[in-house]
């Protein structure tokens, strides 16, 4: 199937989708901030430059788009109708990179959180938002070395 918009305007909207500084990871760092977590952003010294890096509790969290890193089962992940081998290969390789990294990190000593996109996004955002945030806090705090926060149920920590 073709794409419905020409190379120039797809070329376009592609150039206008942000790496960092999204509107999913602003409100998490903006609202723990607000609670007195802090943090620094996209420390270049550690694998795949997690969003947060909090020192003080050896944990990094990664604010991940669910197109972008193929999150299973997710209203936000379809795959594209045009293109779509390339789009397999191009997720495919994300998510591939996405494990070496959160291995990686976990091998030197570093607790992972992947808080999803959906967990952040939609109509009950701001009711899911506090939600969220006392999750991070009790694992911010109480320990576990990898966990997930996507829009269905906010999991136990292992």
């Amino acid at each position: 199937m073709a794409d419905i918009v020409d190379v120039q305007t797809r070329s376009r909207m592609m150039a206008g989708i942000r790496a960092r500084d999204t509107r999913p990871e602003m409100l998490l760092r903006k609202a723990l901030h607000a609670r007195g977590y802090r943090y620094r952003l996209c420390d270049k010294r550690l694998p795949g430059k997690p969003d947060m890096v909090f020192p003080r509790f050896r944990a990094v969290i990664f604010v991940h788009g669910c197109f972008w890193h193929g999150h299973e089962a997710c209203r936000l992940f379809r795959l594209p109708k045009s293109n779509t081998a390339f789009w397999q290969g191009k997720i495919a390789a994300n998510v591939a990179r996405d494990r070496v990294v959160l291995d990686s990190l976990a091998a030197a000593g570093w607790r992972v959180m992947v808080v999803w996109e959906c967990a952040l996004k939609g109509k009950k955002m701001f009711e899911a938002l506090p939600e969220t945030i006392k999750f991070i806090e009790s694992w911010l705090n109480g320990g576990g070395s990898f966990t997930e926060v996507g829009s269905s149920v906010l999991p136990d920590s292992d």
